[in-house]
């Protein structure tokens, strides 16, 4: 089974991290990648709660979205959101390629001078590719960090 991780070492405390996971305008902030917008069609940000993500392209790109021309979106399910978060993701498309559910899981570890952040994506897709999807979740963190760091 594939297996895509990145990490990346934030400047703040865990709980600031955590707190990126669970509201609601931070998320939509700092989880689309570098040349997307997210839309939060719905959102409950706790565990058992979900949200749906549409990721909409910025402006042209090489590829379809995964859901139309000019998006992505995202159905996501919280079993788990604390000292780490648990996310299901399906992407709702026609391609069979994008199939499945694909499980996110946030680490949060506390290290001098803040917090290392570690994603490890399990069960993704075939129609996403490891170069796109390191790039995705590379972006990703660096929002993150600029979201929840002090300045």
């Amino acid at each position: 089974m594939r297996e895509d991780t990145a990490t990346r070492t934030v400047t703040a405390a865990p709980a600031q991290v955590r707190r990126a996971f669970a509201d609601a305008d931070l998320l939509a902030r700092w989880l689309p990648p570098s040349g997307m917008t997210g839309v939060l069609d719905r959102h409950d940000l706790r565990p058992g709660g979900g949200f749906r993500l549409r990721l909409v392209y910025d402006g042209p790109h090489g590829a379809p979205g995964k859901h139309g021309p000019d998006e992505d979106v995202s159905e996501v399910r919280i079993p788990e959101l604390g000292d780490r978060a648990v996310w299901l993701v399906d992407f709702p498309s026609d391609d069979p390629a994008y199939a499945g559910t694909m499980t996110m899981t946030w680490t949060f570890l506390p290290v001098d001078g803040g917090t290392e952040v570690t994603v490890r994506a399990t069960g993704v897709p075939p129609g996403i590719s490891p170069e796109d999807h390191a790039e995705g979740l590379a972006s990703s963190l660096a929002n993150l960090a600029a979201a929840v760091e002090d300045r």
